[in-house]
């Protein structure tokens, strides 16, 4: 009798542990296989992937396992449904008077991923579309533009790019454009937005496209938060609190007002977005090259530049963030705002090197995943955190659309 007891004592706690979302004694194996089996069945986003101009440089088949932090079968593996492709447009171009085309070369690169391989992938214009391509089994490519240059000081842009497919927009990137100031740019052309660019914000609302204050000066982002009317997101910017000083980060206060505004900070996986001891490694590492530089007269193109560099790495080990680092990061965010209002948005493809250990392509989500469970998140935690709250968000900015 006593060992019947015992056995159905052990069955209860099992069926508990299932029901409640976590194993009272989950090996690190079991965590594993939850979040693959996790990742396979729910919907899973991630605002921010620089493939489109890997592709730019040299088209390739990406159907099949490449060099890059993404293609098809690794994003299939880490259970990636819903890559937003970055039209991403260097400042410089704004200058050079290319930006539009540009951005506009780079949508026609997307729409020919998803021509030249239907059967894997399909452009996503709306959320109904991702749902509906999900169902299918088929991957949702959904564009945001990284920089608003292209915008080119005309209202009018807004509108077309929408039409084009572009479902948010990064204001600027590395230099202060005619929209906004951007917060690697000590200029402060504007205080913070131009004029235009506070009609701009106004547009997009209008339109239907999510305002992105990634990458924007702390100014600009008050102004943004003080003029729109739709929630906004972070598309790839991590927490201030643990690199200090690091304006492309978002602050405490920051990312309390996007909790009130009903937005979202999608966390960048980049080690210099995650680490101030991965800053201060590359800050050594760029004044050491700088000072080889002077020292020995030469262009920092020089082989010789390359093989310095090569030697300081090895005699300096990187000292990559980790999977825990990330969802440190997810937790602040939580503790500070509630689990409604974060997501993934990892820079895949724009950070080069940087990327933590176990993250270190598209298969890696389910890795995080199980981090996440691990520190007691629940099944519907880790869905909102995977894909459900830019979904309700991205709703949301369609139905308040004209």
């Amino acid at each position: 009798m006593k060992r019947l007891t015992a056995v159905a004592m052990l069955l209860f706690l099992s069926l508990l542990s299932f029901h409640c979302g976590t194993s009272l004694r989950s090996t690190d194996a079991d965590l594993a296989a939850r979040a693959q089996q996790f990742a396979k069945t729910n919907l899973i986003v991630d605002t921010h992937i620089d493939l489109p101009m890997r592709l730019m440089h040299r088209w390739e088949d990406i159907t099949v396992r490449t060099g890059g932090d993404m293609d098809y079968v690794r994003a299939r593996e880490g259970g990636l449904d819903v890559p937003f492709m970055s039209i991403y447009v260097p400042a410089e171009d704004e200058t050079a008077g290319r930006a539009v085309a540009t951005a506009d070369s780079l949508i026609s690169l997307v729409n020919r991923m998803a021509a030249s391989w239907p059967e894997k992938m399909a452009v996503a214009l709306s959320t109904r579309d991702v749902r509906e391509n999900a169902r299918r089994g088929i991957m949702s490519l959904v564009m945001g533009m990284e920089n608003g240059a292209p915008i080119a000081g005309s209202l009018e842009h807004v509108k077309r790019y929408h039409d084009l497919g572009i479902r948010y927009i990064t204001l600027c990137h590395g230099k202060d454009n005619h929209i906004s100031d951007s917060s690697y740019d000590t200029t402060r052309t504007w205080k913070g937005l131009s004029p235009f660019g506070e009609e701009v914000v106004r547009e997009m609302n209008r339109v239907g496209i999510m305002i992105d204050v990634s990458h924007i000066s702390d100014d600009a982002f008050y102004d943004v938060m003080r003029i729109t009317a739709d929630p906004v997101i972070a598309s790839h910017s991590s927490c201030r609190a643990f690199t200090p000083g690091f304006e492309r980060n978002v602050s405490d206060e920051m990312i309390r007002l996007i909790g009130k505004n009903g937005g979202l900070v999608m966390i960048n996986f980049g080690s210099e977005f995650l680490t101030e001891t991965f800053q201060k490694w590359e800050d050594a590492r760029m004044n050491a090259v700088s000072d080889f530089v002077k020292a020995n007269n030469v262009s920092r193109r020089d082989s010789s530049v390359r093989r310095f560099n090569l030697e300081w790495r090895a005699a300096h080990p990187v000292p990559y963030a980790t999977i825990g680092d990330v969802a440190d990061h997810i937790d602040h965010v939580v503790r500070l705002i509630g689990v409604d209002h974060v997501g993934f948005g990892s820079d895949f493809e724009g950070v080069g090197d940087m990327l933590p250990l176990g993250l270190k392509d598209v298969s890696g989500y389910p890795n995080l995943i199980a981090e996440l469970f691990k520190r007691g998140y629940s099944d519907e935690d880790v869905k909102k955190i995977c894909g459900e709250n830019l979904m309700r968000v991205w709703r949301e900015v369609e139905e308040k659309s004209q």
